[in-house]
């Protein structure tokens, strides 16, 4: 007669912290991953308001050199 001794699985605790773990864990990469996207997102559209505000300020600045050639162009 031989004896096997079997090598015991996880107990039932060890396997219910192994799912709340996993749900856990899966909760919190979701939140990572949508705040990073948001992220993203709100530098994207920060980058293009500051290009538009450039171009803005740009074009106003040449307006304002125009206006001020042409007053000194006509007082001369």
């Amino acid at each position: 007669m031989t004896a096997k001794k079997s090598v015991p699985g996880p107990s039932k605790a060890e396997t219910r912290a192994d799912q709340t773990h996993a749900a856990a864990t899966e909760i919190i990469d979701r939140e990572t991953s949508a705040r990073q996207e948001k992220t993203e997102r709100l530098r994207a559209a920060r980058l293009e308001r500051d290009a538009e505000e450039r171009a803005k300020a740009a074009a106003a600045e040449k307006s304002a050199k125009r206006k001020a050639a042409r007053k000194a162009k006509s007082t001369t």
